[in-house]
């Protein structure tokens, strides 16, 4: 992502990299990919930096958001929340690259991955978030699922991908894990970080990998569906990169590189006033 933020600085662009709650600070949990703490992350560092003096930016200057994957979901969360939570900006567009838009679907997938580590990032948040589901949530942990969730709450994710990748989610839960899914507690849990039921008052360009083994690239789809039905301007591009080593999740993290540079010419188009090309109704 540093190289965007370069590519970006150099086209004349004033860029800021937000944290999330918790992210990096002692003795809290990040709220990882909880839809409304990212959201209004991306929106209130939009609002500071705009305010920030000796800077070229001014109070009423255009917005545009951008994210991959964990970001991808923040910006796309925060392209729908705006309209309500920050109606004062002046949002000209938001890429969304791999949105996690429906985390219910995301755990087959990441288990057996390299990255099946980020389901412990999930549980940590629900319990920061809601606390009042916690005791639901450790109950249906084994012994080895309260391990891996209370080891995974203070690493970054190269010591997480180190030390647990390619474990199977099943020896963590004391259910299977189709029937804790089906539990309407734990289904409204993920219900409330389901993205695509606001409508951004924006255009969003949504690029997701067909074969994508880490965030489905069928929930990417859905979420331009909800949207487009909203009336939303959407614009959504399937990356077409082939299955390869999948467990290594490359093809989660080579299209953030592959599309990363047409993204940002997307958004140098609405910061330049240009028209878009929705393709609702047109895509998959």
């Amino acid at each position: 992502e540093a190289g965007f933020v370069n590519t970006m600085a150099a086209r004349g662009f004033a860029v800021l990299m937000t944290d999330y709650e918790g992210l990096g600070t002692i003795g809290v949990t990040h709220t990882y990919v909880n839809r409304l703490s990212e959201g209004h992350a991306m929106l209130d560092a939009a609002r500071v930096a705009r305010r920030l003096p000796g800077t070229s930016l001014t109070p009423d200057g255009p917005v545009a958001f951008w994210g991959y994957s964990q970001g991808g979901g923040a910006a796309a969360s925060a392209a729908e929340l705006a309209p309500s939570y920050a109606p004062e900006l002046d949002i000209v567009g938001t890429y969304a690259g791999a949105p996690p838009a429906d985390l219910a679907e995301l755990l087959p997938y990441a288990d057996g991955s390299a990255l099946v580590g980020v389901v412990g990032y999930a549980l940590n948040s629900v319990m920061q978030s809601y606390p009042e589901a916690e005791a639901k949530i450790r109950s249906v942990l084994t012994p080895r699922g309260e391990d891996f969730v209370d080891k995974v709450k203070d690493q970054c994710v190269a010591e997480t991908i180190v030390k647990f990748m390619f474990r199977h989610l099943e020896p963590y839960f004391n259910e299977p894990i189709p029937e804790l899914m089906a539990d309407p507690q734990f289904r409204g849990l993920f219900d409330l970080q389901r993205i695509g039921t606001l409508r951004p008052n924006a255009p969003v360009l949504i690029n997701s990998n067909r074969y994508d083994p880490l965030v489905p690239w069928t929930a990417a789809v859905q979420l331009g569906w909800d949207w487009c039905a909203k009336g939303a301007d959407v614009e959504f591009r399937t990356n077409e990169e082939p299955p390869f080593l999948n467990k290594l999740v490359i093809n989660h993290a080579l299209p953030m590189a592959v599309d990363g540079e047409p993204a940002l010419q997307w958004i140098a188009a609405r910061f330049n006033g240009e028209p878009t090309a929705p393709n609702c109704g047109r895509f998959p």
